[in-house]
């Protein structure tokens, strides 16, 4: 094993030694001596008059929080922001980070001084009323009972100065650091909203937004942000995602005023106190029930009639393009219904239905959760008759399933124009059929006419009603007629024959 020499070794750790040193110093406070800051006064760590103001420690004006101690002329040490500091209460430390933050850091030494006094008043009161020999129990004669010595023509103002920051200070409480902010949606409208920071009365802060934005500006972020306030914010369906509900998320950061102060400290003299930075923090929420998107579903339709049958394609679609899906991601499914009516003659297209109609059926359609938005066949059954039909198609948030009415604006109706062309068709009476017209029957055929019988010799007289009594009818005169004369026409050629034959010849 190789082993360097032993002066190179001794080099090796005495270096090691020396880097440890300097860790070890990177860990320790810097300190730095005190200058005198701005007030009045000897700056000495012991006088007969003291200093009254601040200490600066570089650019930080610091002030005596131990009153009785001497003034810290030696090397100081920055202990950073402490809220631990000689027993001090929260209270104490806020009311001194109050008058050091807001009237310390100034080059005023009426006003450094009134801190001075107001500051020492608020960590041990009876020791800074009496460390310089007064014996009463009045702050600002305890003030002037001093002042006279260091600057008798500023004690009033010096004295003015201290009782009304000790005034401001101890009316300082204690901040609440935290709290909590609150996101609503309207019930009938989950597009809008409000969001409202809990947090104390002197916090200050900013809000952002996500998918939502602020009703008022139309951004997402607010600045100078109050406690209880309510803002009211808008969340477009746009801020979904394919058609689910979705989350408005709220973020905010605030300030308070710390109950801490900058902490220095100077071995066997004074400590001090300068400003600390206000405490921040950070509080988010978001909405406890996703919001489902609101949307405005249209319909597109052609009839026609088929088959006796009124034939409906009906086109739903989405107005502005984003079909709403439900948690599990299936489409939310949208109820639409038509009445149809019949006239004698084509109507005349308008808004209303005449009042004076009556629909003759209904039509009804569902769309597909699979599907959603798209055209769908809706057929009715057989029509009552020959007229002209027309269909109204309508969609209303009432007629919803439970689950799907928050994904419609509140009194949501849409409703197509009454005898639109698209919408109105005719049926027509059958004409009749070619093989069910009757054929004329034709006539008898008239019997030939007889040969022209011989001239019938007069018929023996017989009384008028012989004919009726035969009781033939009209028709069987015809036959019965017929063979008389036949017998008739025999006689007399027969009695013309006997006659010839009896007549004398000449």
């Amino acid at each position: 094993m190789h082993h360097p020499p032993p002066s190179r070794r001794r080099t090796l750790a005495a270096l090691g030694v020396i880097a440890a040193l300097l860790g070890g110093l990177a860990t320790v406070p810097a300190a730095q001596a005190a200058d005198r800051g701005t007030g009045f006064g000897t700056w000495a760590p012991l006088s007969r008059t003291g200093w009254h103001g601040s200490m600066r420690v570089g650019d930080v004006h610091t002030y005596c929080i131990h009153p009785g101690l001497p003034v810290a002329t030696d090397a100081t040490t920055d202990r950073g922001i402490s809220s631990d500091v000689n027993g001090l209460s929260p209270k104490q430390l806020v009311s001194i980070n109050y008058l050091v933050s807001t009237y310390g850091q100034t080059g005023d030494p009426v006003q450094a001084a009134g801190v001075g006094w107001a500051v020492k008043a608020i960590v041990d009161r009876d020791t800074t009323l009496h460390s310089w020999g007064y014996t009463g129990d009045s702050f600002p004669e305890a003030i002037d009972h001093i002042m006279r010595r260091a600057s008798p023509e500023n004690s009033a103002a010096v004295q003015e100065h201290a009782v009304r920051y000790l005034a401001e200070a101890e009316a300082i409480s204690v901040p609440r650091v935290g709290g909590a902010l609150t996101l609503t949606a309207l019930e009938d409208d989950p597009t809008r909203g409000t969001v409202t920071a809990d947090v104390d009365a002197t916090a200050t802060g900013t809000l952002h937004l996500d998918n939502a934005v602020f009703a008022d500006t139309g951004v997402a972020d607010r600045s100078d942000v109050r406690a209880g306030q309510v803002y009211d914010i808008v969340a477009p369906a746009s801020s979904s995602v394919d058609g689910r509900p979705y989350a408005v998320r709220a973020t905010g950061s605030f300030a308070v005023r710390s109950a801490a102060i900058h902490y220095f400290s100077t071995p066997g003299q004074q400590e001090s106190a300068g400003p600390a930075d206000p405490t921040t923090f950070t509080l988010t929420t978001q909405d406890a029930t996703p919001r489902p998107v609101r949307f405005s579903p249209r319909i597109e339709t052609i009839a026609r009639i088929e088959g006796g049958r009124f034939v409906d394609l009906v086109t739903v679609s989405a107005a502005d393009g984003v079909w709403p899906r439900h948690a599990d991601g299936s489409l939310v499914v949208i109820s639409a219904t038509a009445d149809v009516y019949r006239t004698g003659a084509y109507p005349a297209e308008s808004v209303d239905i005449p009042s004076n109609l009556a629909p003759v059926m209904r039509l009804t359609l569902r769309t597909d959760p699979l599907t959603g938005a798209g055209t769908y066949t809706v057929v009715s059954d057989a029509l009552p008759g020959p007229g002209v039909y027309t269909a109204v198609w309508r969609v209303e948030r009432d007629d919803q399933d439970p689950d799907v009415v928050a994904n419609l604006p509140p009194h949501y109706r849409w409703q197509e124009r009454f005898a639109s062309p698209s919408q109105t068709e005719q049926l027509a009476p059958e004409p009749p059929r070619a093989d069910s017209v009757a054929s004329p029957t034709p006539s008898p055929a008239a019997p030939a006419p007889s040969a022209p019988a011989p001239p019938a010799p007069p018929a023996p007289s017989a009384p008028p009603a012989a004919l009726a009594a035969t009781g033939m009818s009209a028709a069987s005169l015809g036959g019965a007629g017929g063979a008389a004369a036949a017998a008739l026409g025999l006689g007399v050629v027969a009695w013309a024959f006997a006659r010839r034959r009896s007549t004398p010849k000449i």
